[in-house]
């Protein structure tokens, strides 16, 4: 009879799953995919995407960018000086979305003076900026009501906005949101400032 020799085995042993880290797997797969439905879903609930028409925001947008709105946040704030804004011009829901900069807020007043940008009779630094060469309804000092912005693109020169007669200063309720977030354009995924 042979003997079983004793010594080491260089057999491996299977390993076997347990229900511990079944359930620690299954709950990461499932708390990462929970994530990524809830930011979806708050993202096109309280957002909106659309994109950008137009040279008149170049160089912090481009035409053809297309980026995220954020509803939500103008519900809970009013818009500020130097927010990026998506409005109808005069409400009107056959135009396209605008996309420009809040330069002056309720209660202000606006001068475009020799191309420089006055607001409340004290200029504004507008170093990254070029002078702009039409004033337009800005030309003579204009008073912002209650619920009134008066917003420039950033490539002043070439952007229709509060200083052309058919848009002149953005009434609040016209004021879909802010652009926060370029998803797509030349100058990849980024946030908007």
């Amino acid at each position: 009879m042979r003997r079983k020799e004793k010594g080491l085995s260089f057999l491996e042993k299977k390993k076997k799953w347990n229900a511990h880290v079944l359930k620690e797997i299954f709950g990461m797969v499932f708390g990462t995919f929970a994530a990524v439905f809830l930011a979806v879903v708050l993202t096109f609930s309280m957002g909106m995407r659309t994109n950008t028409v137009g040279v008149s925001m170049e160089p912090t947008l481009y035409n053809g960018d297309e980026i995220l709105i954020n509803r939500f946040l103008y519900k809970m704030s009013k818009p500020k000086k130097d927010d990026v804004i998506v409005f109808l011009p005069g409400g009107n829901p056959n135009a396209h979305y605008y996309v420009k900069r809040v330069v002056a807020v309720p209660g202000e007043t606006v001068q475009i003076v020799d191309g420089i940008l006055y607001v409340d009779g004290e200029p504004v630094d507008e170093e990254r900026y070029d002078k702009m060469e039409e004033a337009g309804i800005a030309e003579n000092e204009v008073l912002l009501g209650e619920d009134e912005y008066f917003v420039l693109g950033d490539n002043r020169n070439v952007s229709e906005d509060s200083r052309s007669g058919n848009i002149g200063p953005i009434r609040r309720d016209t004021i879909y949101g802010k652009a926060w977030f370029c998803l797509k354009g030349r100058d990849g995924m980024r946030f908007i400032e």
